[in-house]
C-alpha cells in the first residue's frame, strides 16, 4: 500500500496534513513515511510521528530504479507508505521536464496521489485547479483530493460538490482553518523535531484534527489501489568494502541532517555505527573514522565551544590521519570558529551566520582530487541549503569538488581537504554517489592503527 499527499504548491499545508496522517494511521498500521526532495526537517516530524525513520525520494539523487530500489527497501516489513510529496506536484529542476518533482516520484512508484488545495476563498475554483493538475499529464493517478483551510462546513460542502460533479475526482475530506496548529518556523524549514520538547505535542493536535476531518479508511483503500512494484530496480549503493571497520557518527541536538541511506550504506559496507554527541560527550567513541553531518552549530556555538575535550580529541584525531567527512554544519564545526566562539580549527577560517540564504539549490560536482569518499573525475548531484558562509581571504587549502551547478564554499568550488579530513558545504545522497559508503569504510581502515 502506498500513496503520495502532494500539493497544488508551497506552504498549502503539506507536512502538517502528512504528519498528521501518519500518526493517525500508526495507531492501526505500521507505517514508513518518505519526503520527496532533499529536505531534512520535515522528515524528522515523520519519524516522530511514526516512530519509523523517514526516507527521502528525490528524482535529481535518483535515477528511476534507484527510487524503486530505496522505496522497496524502505518498506520492507511495514504495513502501508506514506509519502510527503515537495512542494507542488509538477515542480521540478526546470519549468518543463520531471526531474525532481513529486510528479516524477509518482510515475516511478505508480503511486496514486491525493492533491492537497489551499481552499480558502476558492469554490468552483478548485475544481478548475483539480483539473487543470488532471489535465496536465494523465499519466499521473490524481485519486482524491484534501481541501486544506476551508472556512466552515458549508464551505466544505459546497468546494466538494464543485470538485466531484465537476472532475470527477473524490474529496475525501477537508481541514477547517486554526492557525493553532501552525508550529515556529527557522531559517531552513520547520524547527527539526529532535530540538523540541513539544513536538509531539504539535503532532498529536495534527493528528487528532485529521481524525475528525479525513476519511482515513478511504484513503487507505486508495493506497491499496497501488500496482505491485515490478520495473526495473538499481542499486542506490555499491558494496566495495569487506573488513569490519567502526565509524563514528555524530548526532544530537546540533548535527542531525542525515540521510538513513547514507548510514545504512556504510554498514553495508562492514562499517559498525557508533553514535557520539559533539555538544555532550567529553570523549570519541573507538573508531576509525568519523562522520559529522549537517545541523543548526551555528545555535548551539558557545556550548560547542565549551566542549574543549572533544575539540581536542577531533583535532587529535585530524592530525594522526585518520578520516573525517563534515558535510555544512559538519563544515562549519571543523573551521577556526563560529562567530567567536573557537571550534575544532581543523582549518583557518571563521564561519558566520548571515541573514539572508547564501545557497538554495540543487548541485552538480566534478572531483578534481581523490578523497576519503571519491574519485577524481567522477561527477555527483547533491543539493546546498545554508544561511552560514566562510571567509575565505587567503585559500591555504586544495578543495575536492569544482561546482559546476550550485555556489560552493569558495569561488565555485567546495571540499576543504586537509591530511585526510574533508568538509564541504554539498550534501549527497548515496545514490548521487554510490560508492560513498565503500569509499568512507575503505579510507577508515586503510589508516586503522
Amino acid at each position: 500500500m502506498r500513496i503520495i499527499l502532494a500539493g497544488t504548491g508551497s506552504a498549502v499545508g503539506k507536512t502538517t496534513i502528512a504528519t498528521g496522517i501518519m500518526k493517525a494511521l500508526s495507531e492501526k498500521y505500521n507505517v514508513q513515511p518518505f519526503k520527496v526532495g532533499p529536505d531534512y526537517i520535515d522528515p524528522s516530524y515523520h519519524t516522530l510521528a511514526t516512530g519509523n525513520t523517514s526516507r527521502n525520494l528525490d528524482s535529481f539523487f535518483m535515477k528511476e530504479g534507484q527510487v524503486r530500489d530505496s522505496f522497496l527497501k524502505g518498506v520492507k516489513g511495514k504495513d502501508i507508505a506514506v509519502i510527503e510529496g515537495v512542494r507542488g506536484l509538477y515542480e521540478g529542476i526546470d519549468s518543463i521536464n520531471d526531474i525532481g518533482s513529486t510528479s516524477s516520484v509518482a510515475k516511478s512508484l505508480k503511486s496514486p496521489v491525493i492533491l492537497i488545495i489551499n481552499s480558502r476563498s476558492l469554490v468552483k475554483s478548485a475544481a478548475a485547479l483539480v483539473m487543470g493538475f488532471k489535465a496536465l499529464d494523465p499519466e499521473i493517478n490524481i485519486a482524491g483530493v484534501i481541501l486544506n483551510k476551508v472556512k466552515n462546513k458549508a464551505h466544505y460542502e459546497k468546494t466538494k460538490r464543485s470538485i466531484e460533479e465537476l472532475t470527477k475526482t473524490e474529496v475525501i475530506g477537508g481541514i477547517i482553518r486554526d492557525d493553532n496548529i501552525s508550529i515556529e518556523q527557522r531559517h531552513l524549514g520547520l524547527v527539526p523535531a529532535v530540538e523540541r520538547e513539544n513536538s509531539l505535542k504539535f503532532i498529536d493536535i495534527w493528528s487528532e484534527t485529521i481524525k475528525q476531518s479525513i476519511d482515513l479508511d478511504r484513503l487507505v483503500e486508495i493506497a491499496k489501489s497501488a500496482p505491485k512494484i515490478t520495473s526495473e530496480l538499481i542499486p542506490i549503493w555499491n558494496k566495495l568494502n569487506k573488513q569490519p571497520v567502526k565509524i563514528g557518527v555524530a548526532f544530537d541536538e546540533v548535527f542531525n541532517f542525515y540521510y538513513k541511506e547514507n548510514i545504512e550504506s556504510l554498514e553495508a559496507n562492514n562499517a559498525k555505527i557508533e553514535y557520539f554527541s559533539p555538544l555532550k560527550d567529553e570523549n570519541l567513541p573507538d573508531v576509525e573514522g568519523l562522520y559529522i553531518g549537517g545541523g543548526y552549530p551555528e545555535l548551539f556555538s558557545k556550548q560547542l565551544s565549551e566542549n574543549k575535550n572533544m575539540l581536542q580529541e577531533i583535532k587529535q584525531f585530524h592530525l594522526e590521519d585518520r578520516p573525517i567527512f563534515a558535510e555544512c554544519g559538519g563544515l562549519m564545526y571543523l573551521m577556526k570558529s563560529i562567530h567567536e566562539d573557537a571550534v575544532v580549527n581543523v582549518y583557518p577560517y571563521k564561519s558566520v551566520l548571515t541573514d539572508r540564504v547564501q545557497a538554495l539549490k540543487y548541485t552538480i560536482a566534478e572531483v578534481t582530487q581523490d578523497n576519503i569518499i571519491s574519485k577524481k573525475g567522477e561527477k555527483f548531484n547533491g543539493h546546498e541549503f545554508h544561511y552560514s558562509k566562510v571567509i575565505v581571504n587567503d585559500l591555504k587549502h586544495d578543495m575536492a569538488f569544482n561546482i559546476l551547478r550550485g555556489k560552493g564554499s569558495y569561488n565555485l568550488q567546495d571540499g576543504f581537504m586537509e591530511r585526510n579530513t574533508l568538509a564541504s558545504y554539498v550534501h549527497t545522497h548515496v545514490a548521487a554517489m554510490p560508492d560513498f559508503g565503500g569509499n568512507l569504510a575503505i579510507s577508515s581502515r586503510e589508516l586503522e592503527g
